[in-house]
């Protein structure tokens, strides 16, 4: 789709959306719906507000799934709160929930309101997928599913199916749940399985054959969920309560999010800067929270300083350590942020423990060593040549080794122990390490150069 250049065209193009979707015709996927609206309210406002009260319903909550928390927060100062509960009506239930605690963030007393004119089935499920913990599988939940009864005949169960696909109940629907009469969790049979079995059999005489029996428990930790998905390649998973009753599912659109959304928190925090700072549309709270780890950062930076500042008449006798500093810095610094990054992940990933960390370390610092090694030959050699000073290519390449063999050691020490403090290893570990590898980097060369050289 060509990019629109202006609002008028914008606006233009999303009226012609909201009629074709009057007329039943096709329209543009939700998500692209959504960008052009996002364009729309950078550029006017007042068309934005405009487009929101003309949309349907109905398309409307497809599109408001797409966009950012920012937008849904502000969606009550812009259409009223009876067309915010019509639009949550028509949302899968673990999207409603989402919308009414995003609007909840700012106004508790309006998305009360909102959900006060919800029917009461659907006020007691948002209420309920609400009442857990961010970190709870029960949070990330829909209540919509298709389950089946045991005892019940497959060609009925399927009919069953057909309608409530058509009065639209039901979408993204992968599996049939098996329940027993007390709605106990029995296992899950893939929709592509059913059409082996005769519409005559019932559900109990093809339980042995096809039927998968993951489910994970309403309260479990949602980086578990994660990971069975990973493992055994999940299309959606069961969620159970703690007597194994069935209550919902998670499918796999979700836990693309939350993947998407634990890689861009590692990433950033690996950088030092908070990943839901950085949504906030205020250039005050980005700076603000960036300020706080450019100070600590600023910090280290001065231990770094005072140690250089320990040796500054050696620096004076020979010019050529000045020249040469920064590249055994720079060098320690990768070197401990490759360690780091790859630890980090790793740990996420959940390949390596505190249990098993000394295999990691091991690993590390022979890679370190080797480079170490390696480097300091080079570099040895580049400053013979350089300054025709045989004993301060010596001195530099004795610094290099130690310095990548603090950074490897370092950069897998450091992330480790923060975990086993029950502290993020992706926030604060960066700064930390950069501190080590300059102070031990500036120490070593300005030390051996000045038992060696002077």
């Amino acid at each position: 789709m060509e990019e629109l250049r202006n609002a008028q065209e914008i606006k233009d193009f999303l009226l012609q959306i909201i009629n074709d979707h009057k007329n039943k015709e096709s329209i543009l996927h939700p998500f692209d719906i959504s960008k052009e609206l996002e364009a729309l309210r950078k550029l006017d406002e007042e068309s934005y507000k405009f487009i929101c009260k003309k949309m349907p319903s109905e398309l409307f909550a497809e599109i408001l799934c797409e966009m950012p928390t920012y937008i849904q927060e502000e969606i009550p100062s812009i259409i009223s709160d009876t067309k915010i509960a019509n639009i949550t009506s028509k949302m899968d239930s673990d999207d409603a929930s989402t919308l009414i605690y995003n609007i909840s963030q700012i106004d508790e007393e309006v998305a009360e309101n909102i959900l006060s004119k919800l029917d009461k089935e659907d006020q007691k499920i948002i209420e309920q997928l609400n009442s857990y913990e961010d970190y709870e599988a029960g949070s990330y939940m829909q209540s919509e599913l298709f389950n089946v009864s045991i005892d019940e005949n497959i060609g009925k169960a399927l009919k069953r199916l057909k309608k409530q696909k058509e009065e639209n109940i039901l979408d993204n629907i992968f599996h049939a749940y098996l329940i027993d009469n007390n709605r106990k969790f029995l296992g899950a049979i893939g929709l592509e399985e059913l059409i082996l079995y005769e519409h005559s059999q019932k559900f109990d005489e093809i339980a042995k054959d096809k039927i998968t029996e993951y489910s994970i428990n309403h309260k479990e930790d949602i980086s578990e969920v994660v990971e069975m998905f990973a493992h055994y390649n999940l299309s959606a998973l069961a969620v159970v309560d703690d007597e194994n009753r069935l209550i919902g599912r998670i499918t796999h659109d979700d836990i693309h999010d939350i993947i998407q959304q634990q890689d861009t928190k590692q990433l950033y925090s690996l950088a030092g800067v908070n990943d839901e700072a950085e949504q906030e549309e205020s250039l005050y709270l980005i700076g603000k929270n960036r300020a706080f780890w450019l100070g600590i950062n600023l910090i280290t930076a001065i231990l770094a300083s005072i140690v250089i500042g320990l040796f500054d008449a050696t620096i004076q006798s020979l010019v050529a350590l000045a020249v040469l500093m920064p590249i055994v810095a720079s060098m320690g610094g990768n070197a401990g942020t490759q360690t780091l990054t790859v630890t980090v992940r790793q740990m996420a990933l959940g390949e390596i423990s505190y249990t098993d960390a000394k295999k990691t370390i091991y690993k590390e610092v022979i890679i370190s060593l080797v480079n170490g090694f390696l480097f300091a030959l080079v570099i040895g050699i580049i400053a013979y040549f350089w300054f025709k000073i045989p004993l301060l290519g010596l001195v530099i390449a004795m610094s290099m080794i130690i310095n990548l063999l603090s950074a490897g050691f370092f950069g897998a020490v450091i992330p480790i122990i923060l975990e086993k403090f029950e502290i993020d290893p992706a926030i604060g570990s960066t700064v930390i390490l950069t501190t080590v590898t300059d102070v031990v980097g500036f120490f070593s060369f300005l030390g051996l150069a000045t038992l060696i050289l002077l």
